[in-house]
């Protein structure tokens, strides 16, 4: 939603991903200045190859109270779509703590409702940016179906379906043989799953797309970018940032939006600040489609692995990896989304060429993503950070609270000035 600021400012956004681009895209409608900058270039992090689905009703939070029962068999097994890798790093630890703390029905509870509200923000957001401006991201509408393998996981998914329809998703449980009515490609492994849920809504699209033509548009319309320009320090005075120092110089505005995704800790660590983000690694590999690939988005809990068609190609993504920052390609990992592909649309052929990709999502503890001030923040620093695996999904909703939280915190400012000119 457009709300032009009665007090223009100059923001600068740091972090050019999807949340970065999409916050530099309120700003700039609601009518300040923006720059944008960014060590690399537009969409180059975890936005580049992810999952592409756009989970708008189906946002079930990582941390569940069935991760107890699992986890033995996800740190142990050697396949296992979960990997912990111990690193001399406290706030790996301090992380993974909280993730337990928070894996609690009470708390799934209350994060299922505040990200789906969340997510019926972005939808709507994204929509009308799509349709204004004729964006070309293979966007498409087919819904999905997240597949079960037994019936324990199944009855716990129905569960978790009623609190979301409670809340106003639209969704269904099917048995196999109706999952493969709505999805044709699944008739080779419907026997491997006792049932799904079909959420008829949701979407996909290429994030990368979308990210590359938010880049165009911003600065066709004078937006400022600086691409491999790492920022390494904020400046506080007075209680306010007055620059952010990069390796092209520092850069002063009047308000500083973090969106650094998994970097943004190292940012406002030096400042006091504790932002609860640690990167979940993922994995993608990006085949082309052929007539044969499933129209509908896929997702097979027993793998932790998404299918997405983007277009002529299929986007395979999965894995969740606590590594710390490492960008390595596992070979095995790509082996497995390969190995996915065979077993669950048996009928695709088998490509060569797969564009191997790893990323790293920046998650919080609960799933709920860092947004506006935290606690003990410069009054001008904003955070906009912490999405996860649903960072594409709620970009844009997260976008507009953002930019709302920065105008605010100027309002009484401007009163103040007003009131002593008069």
């Amino acid at each position: 939603m457009q709300h032009r600021s009665p007090t223009p400012l100059n923001v600068c956004v740091l972090g050019a991903g999807i949340a970065g681009l999409a916050t530099a895209w309120q700003l700039h409608r609601d009518g300040h200045a923006v720059t944008a900058v960014d060590s690399a270039q537009a969409g180059s992090g975890a936005s580049a190859a992810n999952g592409a689905q756009l989970s708008y009703a189906y946002v079930q939070p990582l941390a569940d109270p069935g991760i107890w029962a699992q986890l033995p068999k996800l740190l142990l097994s050697s396949n296992s779509p979960l990997k912990f890798k111990p690193q001399m790093d406290p706030q790996q630890w301090a992380w993974g703590l909280r993730f337990l703390a928070a894996c609690r029905a009470s708390v799934s509870r209350n994060t299922t409702a505040s990200l789906l509200e969340l997510a019926a923000e972005s939808r709507a957001a994204f929509d009308r940016l799509v349709v204004q401006e004729g964006i070309d991201c293979d966007f498409s509408t087919t819904g999905k179906l997240v597949l079960y393998p037994d019936e324990a996981g199944f009855a716990a998914a129905r569960r978790q379906m009623a609190l979301q329809r409670s809340l106003g998703s639209v969704q269904h449980a099917l048995s196999p043989a109706e999952a493969v009515a709505i999805e044709p490609a699944l008739a080779g492994y419907a026997q491997r799953f006792a049932g799904a849920i079909h959420t008829p809504g949701e979407c996909a699209a290429d994030c990368l797309k979308v990210c590359l033509a938010l880049q165009q548009l911003l600065q066709a319309r004078g937006v400022r970018f600086m691409f491999n320009t790492p920022v390494t320090r904020l400046v506080q005075n007075n209680g306010r940032i007055v620059s952010a120092q990069t390796s092209g110089g520092p850069i002063e505005a009047d308000a500083f939006v973090v969106a650094l995704g998994s970097a943004s800790p190292q940012l406002a660590r030096p400042l006091g600040l504790d932002v609860p983000v640690y990167p979940l690694k993922g994995y993608s590999i990006t085949v082309p489609a052929g007539t044969t690939a499933p129209s509908v988005n896929v997702t097979d809990i027993s793998r932790k692995v998404v299918f997405a068609r983007i277009g002529e190609r299929l986007r395979v993504a999965g894995m969740a990896e606590l590594v710390g920052h490492d960008l390595s390609i596992d070979p095995g990992r790509i082996a497995s989304l390969k190995a996915s592909v065979r077993e669950v649309f048996p009928h695709l052929p088998e490509h060569a060429e797969v564009n191997p990709w790893a990323g790293l999502r920046p998650a919080t503890p609960t799933g709920l993503p860092v947004l506006g001030r935290v606690r003990g923040s410069p009054a001008n620093l904003f955070f906009n950070t912490g999405h996860g695996a649903l960072g594409f999904t709620l970009a844009f909703g997260s976008a507009e609270r953002v930019a709302r939280e920065v105008a605010a915190s100027f309002r009484p400012a401007a009163a103040g000035l007003a009131a002593c000119s008069a």
